[in-house]
């Protein structure tokens, strides 16, 4: 390893690092550790494998990651809303998905109130976890490659929602 490729990839390791935290600030939710908060919805790890599917328990309570283009949210173009699978609380209007093209359901806002983030760095880089607010629940994570108006991208695993059609 030399000198010039360890300069640009410390240059480009701060990069990332920098546009988590500037991406946490302009998200719009509360950034907040995960197991700092105490949830309306609450309950053991053996209920929660009760409530959920395997593979909703996997992403919800184990922030796993569904394998991508597997959702049939991800083409879900009714109108309606977007909930929680782990709590029913609605996160996400269908005015606001769209197809960003990486195989998960990705929508450009949340409902006001429906989501909190964390800093999730478990891959080595700096990421913006997103949680449902009621539950705790992983969802997935935000990034700032989205459209406008908020230029953001909530790529959203599809186990971890449930679709409801009609008024969005």
């Amino acid at each position: 390893m030399n000198r010039r490729t360890i300069l640009s990839s410390s240059s480009a390791f701060a990069g990332l690092a920098l546009a988590g935290l500037c991406l946490a600030r302009r998200t719009g939710a509360a950034t907040v550790a995960a197991s700092d908060r105490p949830y309306r919805v609450v309950h053991s790890d053996a209920e929660w494998r009760k409530l959920l599917s395997p593979a909703a328990y996997e992403v919800l309570r184990q922030a796993g990651t569904e394998p991508p283009f597997t959702s049939p949210l991800l083409h879900e173009e009714r109108t309606g809303i977007f909930h929680c699978a782990g709590c029913a609380l609605p996160l996400y209007s269908s005015r606001t998905k769209y197809d960003s093209g990486t195989g998960w359901p990705s929508f450009w806002d949340h409902l006001p109130g429906a989501i909190l983030t964390s800093e999730d760095d478990s891959l080595g880089m700096q990421r913006t976890e997103v949680h449902c607010s009621q539950c705790g629940g992983h969802l997935g994570h935000v990034f700032p490659d989205g459209p406008k108006p908020t230029g953001l991208r909530y790529c959203m695993n599809g186990v971890a929602l449930s679709f409801t059609p009609g008024e969005a």
